[in-house]
């Protein structure tokens, strides 16, 4: 009986064997083809350094989303750093806002980019006078590493509407390139409003309704004192940038559009950045349940964002909305002529 046994179980582990085997050699196979159907990534940028013209296989994603994560955080030597030839770059690119417009989306999309490696926190490095007087090389040793054939990117929502931060991004580097995401100005701004009544139900605090906040109750009138609103009339904030930098090295992106079309929306980002298209429809599918699109990096490793993000927004009295779009359509219209992108708003 003993020995029917032992056979038996010999047999099934034989079997488990061949099942994990074949799937291991199946999935190899199917990396593999992948990678010889995509085409070596030749990174060609006007950012320009020694490496600007060297060739950076796309195997390198799955590459770095095991070893630089572990060099992220701490897993190693200055030995291995040295030999794999990493190094911690001061960011190319940088999304400066706007607060609640998709910047994290944004990030996590571009992050799709073999070309790209994102800063995964925000650094509040240029709006923190603390964080400020620390100096550059602290802010570069709080970038992620990379391969100098890659670009950083890092987002600070808070840089858009501060008043020191353009001034201080220039002197870091004048020609770097500055991404803008926005949404329709009321949404986002009843979207803002969201994310702080939230915070203050966790800690069973009470909140004024959005109504009582955006509009003066003495004046009837738009409460520009209200810091909701006041973030998105764009065009007040983008003419403090354009004291420093030529419009030219902004690119605006549709936030309400990267909801609903994300791939022509990074292919224009792509664009902007000097970057060879390597993000497709294959790395973005959408996810019923969460309601948004999700990122698929291979045929392993897919990611969703936070479920924080997509708030639903409360009712709000249609006669508001309707008072702030009114309120915007002027900022708006300035901020199309500015920026030269005319965008689906009310």
């Amino acid at each position: 009986m003993l020995f029917k046994q032992q056979v038996w179980l010999r047999q099934k582990l034989l079997v488990l064997g061949s099942l994990a085997v074949g799937s291991l050699l199946y999935l190899v196979a199917r990396v593999g083809s992948l990678d010889r159907l995509q085409p070596i990534c030749p990174v060609e940028s006007r950012f320009g350094d020694a490496h600007s013209q060297a060739e950076f296989p796309l195997r390198a994603l799955q590459f770095k989303r095991g070893l630089l994560h572990e060099f992220r955080k701490g897993n190693s030597s200055k030995e291995q750093v040295r030999l794999h030839d990493l190094v911690q770059q001061l960011p190319k690119a940088i999304i400066i806002g706007v607060r609640k417009g998709g910047t994290r989306a944004l990030l996590e999309m571009l992050n799709l980019h073999p070309a790209v490696v994102k800063a995964s926190q925000e650094i509040h490095f240029f709006d923190n006078d603390e964080n400020y007087a620390k100096g550059i090389e602290w802010y570069r040793k709080k970038m992620p590493f990379s391969y100098p054939q890659q670009i950083t990117i890092e987002k600070s929502p808070a840089y858009f509407i501060t008043e020191e931060v353009p001034e201080r991004i220039y002197k870091m580097n004048s020609s770097i390139k500055l991404l803008i995401i926005v949404r329709e100005p009321t949404t986002r701004a009843i979207s803002d409003y969201t994310q702080v009544l939230e915070g203050k139900e966790r800690k069973n605090k009470t909140y004024y309704k959005f109504e009582k906040l955006a509009i003066d109750p003495n004046t009837c009138e738009v409460n520009t004192k209200y810091k909701a609103v006041r973030t998105s009339i764009y065009t007040k904030h983008l003419e403090r940038w354009l004291k420093y930098f030529p419009i030219e090295q902004f690119h605006v992106v549709d936030g309400d559009r990267l909801i609903t079309e994300p791939l022509p929306e990074l292919q224009l980002v792509e664009k902007f950045l000097n970057l060879p298209p390597r993000i497709s429809q294959y790395n973005l599918y959408f996810n019923a349940t969460r309601g948004f699109y999700c990122l698929r990096f291979n045929i392993i490793f897919n990611k969703c964002l936070a479920g924080s993000k997509g708030r639903i927004h409360p009712e709000v009295d249609p006669s508001v909305i309707t008072k702030l779009r009114k309120f915007f359509h002027p900022f708006n219209q300035k901020f199309y002529q500015i920026t030269g992108r005319t965008l689906n708003w009310p």
